[in-house]
């Protein structure tokens, strides 16, 4: 089979992966539940190519991303629940129903009216299915708020709907101390020698951290990323720093790697002056 700038090919060629005598023995094997994970890595693979700015690498992290919608279409085809073209309706449904300042008569909306108009909608689609799925035997409450997507975005998410009903701090000074507060509670956590105090305090730690992101602006997920990347660089700088000398981590003192990273500490400074 070629390669070809049609979509239809490849969803065809998902067919041919998954034919029982034919295809490919892995890709036979797959459900909805075991290809999950690697629909969440591929969506981290395109956030990390936009990061860096490598658009050809972002290409074909975007087309991985796709075939993990094709694989789930497939495979929820193969059972009768949907196919691919029922997801690219209900996509299509949503996105006119969710922008009536484009397609119907709310027109000539700031920026800011649009995203309100957005949640208002998004609202009454929450309302809807709820009523939609009441009485359902097994289906949990729907909050808008999977438990299964990443904690930090959770958490931006609880505190976005808290704020909206005018549960949330004044100002990003009070979270600043909330947060000191918590940090004090985890050093009485860690010197009471409890691990479940310090992982419950802990955790409180960390969601005051992306409280004070929210309020100072800041895109928690982007940020955590980016120090991710900061310290990698500076944990380079001391392997290489140390292979130069002839000696490795295992051989080296803390002193010795502290040294190190202050050096490529300075190293940053002096390249952002410039």
């Amino acid at each position: 089979m070629s390669s070809s700038r049609d979509i239809q090919c490849l969803l065809d060629l998902m067919v041919a992966l998954r034919a029982p005598l034919t295809g490919c023995a892995w890709d036979r094997e797959q459900s909805l539940e075991t290809i999950a994970p690697y629909t969440v890595e591929e969506a981290y693979e395109v956030v990390d190519a936009i990061e860096r700015g490598d658009m050809q690498d972002l290409k074909e992290e975007l087309g991985d991303l796709l075939l993990q919608v094709v694989f789930q279409a497939r495979i929820a085809e193969e059972r009768d629940l949907f196919g691919f073209g029922d997801i690219v309706e209900a996509i299509t449904d949503k996105l006119v129903r969710r922008h009536p300042h484009v397609f119907g008569e709310a027109r000539d909306l700031a920026p800011v009216e649009v995203k309100a108009l957005w949640a208002e909608i998004k609202k009454a689609e929450k309302v809807e299915r709820a009523r939609e799925r009441a009485g359902s035997v097994g289906d949990p409450p729907d909050d808008g708020l999977l438990s299964s997507v990443p904690a930090l975005t959770r958490a931006v998410k609880l505190q976005e709907a808290a704020a909206s009903v005018g549960f949330d701090w004044p100002d990003v000074r009070t979270v600043l101390d909330k947060v000191v507060e918590e940090a004090r509670e985890v050093s009485d956590a860690v010197a009471a020698g409890d691990r479940d105090h310090i992982e419950e305090e802990v955790g409180d730690l960390l969601f005051a951290a992306v409280n004070l992101a929210r309020h100072a602006g800041v895109n928690p997920e982007a940020a955590l990323r980016l120090a991710c990347v900061k310290f990698t660089s500076r944990f380079g700088h001391i392997e290489h720093g140390l292979a130069r000398r002839g000696r490795s981590t295992t051989e080296a003192t803390l002193d010795e790697m502290e040294a190190l990273w202050s050096e490529a500490k300075r190293a940053e400074a002096a390249q952002t002056s410039r």
